[in-house]
């Protein structure tokens, strides 16, 4: 490959050992606040992060009128993040983060249009790419119904992708059909192990302070890579 390339195929990132205290045991359903999660973390040792904030805010702001009815009986059950919370996990991301080391953030439609930039403001972090998944399902809408959610890649400083971002056939536009069973904001599974193979080598950790369904470890495991999260909820 020449040297010119923007591609490569090959992660040069070195990750450092990381060492945890022994409550924050790896691979494990951890049930704990995620931002003390991220307080026993060591700066600079994890090269990805997954965030799913609990968040409603296009049910929250068109008050579609179905709040903890039918469907939407379980999301609206979910504690809730307000916009300082989620400011704060992105800062405790950042700092664990090493250097051109990613997060990825799922947003709803309604803060794609209306912006976000605000929840990572103070940090190194840079948006550097945006995936849309089409769920395969209808969902609400006033005017046109909602199909997607959004993917925001985020990277920290420097912001770069020779070596840093391995696989270069993952579509900006992803199929997978929504799985409902274990949680109701449960994130495509495939999806996000192709992800983490992009930007990671075997062995290294992914963390996760809002896990959810945990398909964040069930993804890191599909591609050997090992997991570190927690959940409000376990």
């Amino acid at each position: 490959m020449s040297k010119n390339n923007v591609f490569s195929t090959e992660r040069e990132l070195q990750v450092p050992p990381i060492i945890l205290p022994d409550f924050l045991e790896p691979n494990s359903r951890l049930k704990m606040d995620g931002l003390k999660f991220l307080y026993h973390l060591p700066n600079e040792s994890v090269p990805v992060a997954f965030l799913d904030p609990q968040y409603r805010g296009v049910l929250d702001k068109m008050n579609y009128g179905n709040e903890g009815k039918s469907r939407e009986k379980r999301r609206n059950s979910l504690m809730q993040m307000n916009e300082e919370i989620i400011g704060q996990l992105i800062q405790g991301i950042n700092n664990v983060l090493i250097s051109s080391g990613h997060l990825f953030l799922w947003i709803d439609k309604f803060h794609l249009c209306q912006g976000f930039k605000n929840w990572f403001d103070g940090t190194q972090l840079e948006v550097v790419d945006l995936i849309v998944w089409d769920k395969g399902r209808i969902g609400m809408g006033y005017r046109t119904r909602r199909v997607s959610e959004y993917c925001v890649v985020l990277q920290k400083q420097p912001k770069r992708a020779k070596g840093v971002w391995k696989i270069h056939n993952i579509p900006d536009v992803w199929h997978e059909q929504k799985e409902t069973k274990d949680h109701p904001h449960q994130k495509p599974l495939n999806l996000q192990a192709e992800l983490i193979a992009a930007v990671t080598n075997e062995g290294d950790y992914v963390i996760d302070p809002a896990a959810g369904s945990f398909s964040v470890m069930t993804a890191a495991h599909l591609q050997n890579r090992n997991f570190i999260g927690c959940d409000l909820e376990g």
